[in-house]
């Protein structure tokens, strides 16, 4: 969040949440700052609110962790109608999360040249490498967000024991597929470039396809679980 963000004079605040503008055409809404499931829960349902109501020049819907930006035609939508709209949706149910599918599954070979910082993981979290596998593989994780690059899903929580911080220095080239962990977040690289996350397997899996009805594996909100192969 920028210092000007942080300056903005928030049209909307509650104990937990506020919604500023930003600029003259986006508007945002600011919850907890934290990774949560709970607090990304209504940033889910904020976007469902939004994309549902279909207000007339709304342009783009882009949820992150913890907030939701609005961009819109500000000679076209209602302002008025937009804020009343966010304000009453982040306690509102997301329509069929009752129900949610199986995870989407990952395969990954662990290790090897895919893997190449499988042992320096494991040397942080003082364990065996079978360890990092075990406590990666062993959890159902879930897309919080995308952002970087197009397909990049930013995944949580990983276990606090092999939650390697980023590498002081990135890499110039991380292969597509490389599957990496960086704090409590997880993630695989949708197309080859620079990147400083801790490289522990690769998959055959396309996070990003221009060839698919539907370019995007992953949505956020999606759970996901990685296999060993």
């Amino acid at each position: 969040m920028t210092d000007s963000r942080r300056a903005a004079r928030p049209i909307v605040e509650t104990d937990d949440y506020r919604i500023v503008m930003a600029g003259d055409s986006a508007v945002v809404a600011e919850f907890e700052p934290r990774i949560d499931p709970a607090v990304n829960d209504r940033v889910l349902a904020v976007a469902a609110a939004i994309r549902s109501a279909a207000l007339p020049g709304v342009r783009d819907v882009v949820t992150t962790y913890r907030s939701v930006g609005i961009y819109f035609d500000p000679l076209v939508t209602s302002l008025e109608g937009l804020i009343e709209t966010m304000a009453c949706a982040p306690d509102r149910p997301i329509e069929g999360s009752a129900s949610a599918p199986a995870p989407l599954e990952v395969p990954v070979r662990y290790g090897g040249a895919g893997g190449p910082d499988l042992a320096a993981v494991a040397a942080f979290g003082g364990c065996t490498q079978a360890d990092v596998i075990a406590l990666h593989s062993g959890v159902v994780y879930r897309v919080y967000m995308l952002g970087f690059v197009p397909g990049f899903a930013y995944m949580g929580n990983v276990d606090d024991r092999i939650a390697a911080p980023r590498r002081s220095t990135p890499r110039v080239r991380v292969p597509t597929g490389s599957v990496g962990i960086a704090g409590g977040q997880t993630g695989i690289y949708p197309a080859e470039t620079p990147g400083g996350w801790n490289l522990i397997g690769w998959t055959d899996l396309k996070p990003f396809d221009v060839e698919r009805g539907d370019p995007f594996l992953f949505k956020p909100g999606d759970r996901v679980r990685f296999v060993p192969v």
